[in-house]
């Protein structure tokens, strides 16, 4: 009788552990599945030692927010995608914040900012990223945000992008160079790319791009954080590109968002809510 109890025991102990396989990897493995009609989608676990009803749950419905990719600067210190999560919880979490990881790695900030090719193949993993994103959510509005050595990145993978195949591009004090040629960009960006420029950065894209030069270009001393965009004779933009580039330098009148100039001034809640929000496209609930 002891033999036939501890039989029984190993029965329903390699009945649970396999069933619960199955659970997990849709297995059938020694166990019935069946679905029964009267509810909705439901599926009926039976083992040696017992059964249990799993429901599956109805489909949610789309995100409509816009989508926000989110391009870190140098060293990966997520100080750009934090301070946004921190102001779209404040506004009731109007947008979906996709941080894209692609720096080598935490507070490696030199060799983030001196890899031009690096920021190249991450924006080319980037660009795949958004399309890949596209084909499941076509309708869906996209935004591209660079902050720093990440807008190298944002760049890079506009000049991968088809035309139009996102709707805005968001470069906050770029550390790459005045002549970096933003044709393919602006055609990738439906509704263009605005660039927040400070002349008072004068010491992240002042002071160190005169040390190590721009992300893209390490013999360049002048950055388009602080000095705007100035294309090159090669790279001068038509009517068409010129409509769609907006460069946007700090004043005096800002500084009641938070934003003091510096090359942290973007992260100031209010500046976000009130400068970057409305290029979102995404309310400012109160």
């Amino acid at each position: 009788m002891h033999r036939l109890t501890k039989l029984f025991l190993v029965v329903c102990l390699t009945g649970l552990l396999f069933s619960g396989v199955g659970a997990v990897g849709g297995s059938r493995g020694i166990f019935s599945q069946r679905t029964t009609r009267s509810q909705s989608a439901g599926y009926q676990y039976r083992t040696y030692c017992g059964c249990w009803t799993v429901r599956s749950q109805a489909p949610s419905a789309p995100d409509t927010r816009p989508l926000v990719w989110v391009l870190d600067g140098a060293g990966d210190l997520r100080g750009c995608s934090n301070a946004l999560t921190e102001a779209n919880l404040q506004v009731g979490n109007t947008i979906e914040l996709s941080v894209f990881p692609w720096s080598h790695g935490y507070r490696r900030l030199l060799q983030d900012q001196i890899d031009g090719a690096h920021a190249k193949a991450q924006g080319q993993r980037l660009a795949m990223a958004i399309l890949e994103r596209k084909q499941r959510e076509p309708h869906r509005r996209v935004i591209v945000v660079g902050h720093s050595a990440g807008c190298a990145v944002a760049l890079a993978a506009g000049d991968c992008l088809p035309p139009d195949s996102i709707d805005r591009m968001i470069l906050l004090a770029p550390s790459v160079s005045t002549g970096y040629d933003l044709r393919p960009s602006l055609w990738s960006a439906r509704e263009g790319i605005d660039v927040f420029c400070s002349k008072k950065d004068r010491v992240a894209l002042g002071f160190v791009i005169r040390v190590v030069g721009t992300t893209d270009n390490p013999r360049s001393r002048l950055a388009a954080g602080r000095w705007g965009f100035q294309p090159k004779r090669g790279s001068s933009l038509d009517a068409t590109e010129n409509a769609r580039l907006s460069q946007h330098f700090w004043t005096a009148q800002m500084a009641w968002s938070g934003h003091d100039g510096g090359h942290y001034g973007v992260y100031a809640p209010a500046f976000i809510h009130a400068y970057l929000f409305p290029l979102f496209g995404a309310p400012v609930n109160r």
